[in-house]
């Protein structure tokens, strides 16, 4: 059986470093439309509303991929493509730059900051690392090789070239870069380090906080207590696995809650203001891997610091 072939490229340029939307036309075996337009309220009407549907195609919103604005009258035609562009709600821009600690022809690494999302998520699309990247770089096909939480700072890698994401994406997946964490928590000597700590982390969607439970262990860190000032400690934290929330997750499992962290020991409540100045004292510090497309080894530190580590 053949494959689908390969979609059309996009005639509409990207906005605000965000794509258009696709949409393919399904089979309609039950002749349930007789134009695009008929479609399209169907598919779209329930969410954003039937009269918003007609005013996207009365405003030429629709287009093929020619380029050519779609009219909703237009007979329905299975297989054929149409690109639009979202309406986003207003985003509050944070505050801090992302910088870019690398640059070549197949990668950018950078250094994300404290509450800007890697990727477009559910209210955060154009107030992400890869929208703005795009925009500054004018490199309109970047994409992340991996994802940092938005509430966590330090070292992203991007792939310049479609061509070469598989293999960046790859190397994560499959577990081969070395990643270290900096963290403030508490200092408590009780707490015997350095320790691999491993246990059962579950996620629920919709739910904010991970849990561990009991069972087989699906996630694995290594923390180690590098300095200690006052009642403070600065932690290096080495995941082998990457478990959503896993380090936050792990440190407060040893009773040393990392510093400014919302959900762990206590969730507060959803829909808070930001608080920029005070970050998640999480900080991806150190990318290593070896290149898949060059074949050369690859360090990257990152150049931010925690802000609340007391001066000496």
């Amino acid at each position: 059986m053949r494959g689908r072939r390969k979609p059309p490229a996009s005639p509409l340029p990207q906005r605000d470093g965000i794509d258009a939307v696709r949409v393919r036309l399904p089979e309609d075996r039950e002749g349930r439309w007789a134009s695009v337009g008929e479609h399209l309220v169907d598919r779209f009407g329930g969410a954003i509303g039937v009269d918003r549907v007609a005013g996207m195609l009365d405003g030429g919103r629709f287009v093929g991929a020619d380029g050519v604005a779609v009219r909703g009258s237009e007979p329905y035609a299975a297989g054929r493509y149409l690109w639009f562009h979202r309406d986003f709600a207003a985003e509050e821009p944070v505050p801090f730059p992302v910088r870019v600690v690398y640059r070549d022809e197949r990668i950018v690494v950078a250094d994300k900051p404290h509450f800007l999302a890697t990727m477009p998520r559910g209210r955060h699309i154009a107030e992400t690392a890869v929208a703005r990247l795009r925009r500054e770089l004018d490199l309109p096909a970047l994409q992340p090789a991996h994802r940092l939480d938005r509430l966590t700072a330090g070292l992203v890698l991007f792939v310049v070239r479609p061509r070469d994401r598989g293999a960046y994406q790859t190397l994560f997946r499959d577990r081969r870069v070395r990643k270290e964490y900096e963290a403030l928590a508490p200092y408590d000597p009780s707490v015997a380090l350095p320790r691999t700590v491993r246990s059962r982390i579950v996620k629920e969607r919709g739910v904010p906080a991970a849990r561990e439970e009991p069972g087989e262990a699906n996630s694995e860190s290594r923390v180690e207590l590098v300095e200690r000032r006052g009642a403070l400690g600065r932690y290096r934290l080495v995941p082998a696995t990457g478990r959503t929330h896993q380090l936050r997750v792990h440190m407060n499992a040893l009773g040393l809650p990392i510093v400014h962290d919302p959900l762990y020991p206590v969730v507060e409540p959803e829909g808070a203001v930001e608080q920029w100045d005070r970050p998640l004292q999480l900080l991806a510090r150190v990318l290593e891997f070896t290149d898949p497309v060059g074949g050369e080894p690859r360090r990257f530190e990152s150049a931010l610091r925690l802000s609340a580590w007391p001066e000496a």
